[in-house]
């Protein structure tokens, strides 16, 4: 292959894993996807392909549509311990962040709620609210008619916000707040803080540091703060786990505000924040070493802030 067209594909990588990672929530198979397109693009008749950057969408968006109709994919999400893969900010395959829906589409909260649609919703809904592409141009990356792609969008727009726990767009420096006024009451013991700052249809989740064999979910106040309060006491077994005592980060994680633990300059866990309405709307708990792999690439040439709790 000439370099005019391995040139001409990594000007699109960026944006295409991007559109891979919102389909699969996952940044390696997103990457493993990407390196897919690129040994299609090397075997294609690339003289016949006369728009490059839509052909690169198009086989793109259907490699991950197959990937999310195999019986593998379908598999380990039903199994219950599926979470997205989360990534740090300044990751550029979060991609596009413009506007609001565009954040929002690649929150962790919308990535476990796209879960619920079927591939082809979702690759519609992706592609219209993230990347802004008209529903004549949706219909023919997927094979469907315009007006399956209007509904297609129309009921993963339904369904997305109606379990969503957040409404408009929150101050990053408001919800920054919330969260250190969290931490301050998760580290203090007393859990009827914690359960005053909670939205009262408050969610949270975790994969219990990767050890436990189902998501652990917790649904009213009361079991969210204990599950807090018990998480951000420190123990000796913790210690060991972890690889020593962290220090506690803020910092932004899939646009949301989240507290990561740091031992020796990684991240061993990350809780992410949904703040709606002044409060703690949802949780998402995250430690499996898998799952923090890029967020860890990233955070080692990440400059962050001042560690907001130095000894643990």
């Amino acid at each position: 292959m000439d370099s005019a067209a391995i040139d001409r594909f990594e000007a699109s990588r960026g944006r295409l894993a991007s559109l891979a990672y919102r389909l699969l929530g996952s940044a390696a198979d997103a990457e493993d996807a990407v390196q897919d397109m690129f040994l299609r693009w090397q075997a294609a008749d690339r003289e016949r392909i006369e728009v490059p950057e839509a052909w690169l969408t198009k086989v793109t968006t259907n490699l991950c549509v197959d990937r999310l109709r195999s019986a593998q994919a379908r598999h380990e999400r039903a199994a219950g311990v599926w979470l997205p893969e989360p990534l740090l900010e300044g990751d550029p395959m979060l991609g596009p962040a413009e506007t609001f829906e565009r954040r929002e589409s690649v929150s962790l909260a919308v990535l476990i709620l796209m879960e619920r649609l079927s591939p082809v919703e979702r690759a519609a809904y992706v592609l219209r609210e993230a990347f802004s592409y008209p529903h004549a141009e949706i219909a023919g990356i997927l094979d469907i008619s315009e007006s399956a792609s209007q509904q297609h969008v129309h009921r993963a727009r339904i369904r997305v916000a109606a379990e969503r726990h957040g409404g408009d767009e929150v101050d990053p420096a408001s919800a920054r707040r919330i969260v250190e006024e969290f931490l301050d009451a998760a580290m203090s013991g007393r859990t009827e803080r914690l359960v005053a700052m909670l939205t009262a249809d408050a969610t949270a989740v975790s994969d219990g540091y990767g050890l436990a064999r189902r998501l652990l979910r917790y649904n009213t106040r009361e079991h969210i703060a204990a599950y807090v309060r018990a998480g951000f006491k420190p123990t000796p077994a913790k210690r060991r786990l972890a690889g020593g005592s962290p220090a506690f980060y803020i910092a932004l994680v899939n646009g949301s505000p989240a507290v990561l633990a740091v031992v020796d300059d990684r991240v061993v866990g990350t809780v992410a924040f949904e703040v709606a309405d002044g409060k703690v709307a949802s949780l998402h708990g995250i430690a499996a070493a898998d799952r923090l792999a890029r967020l860890n690439e990233t955070w080692r040439h990440h400059e962050p802030d001042a560690p907001v709790i130095t000894a643990w």
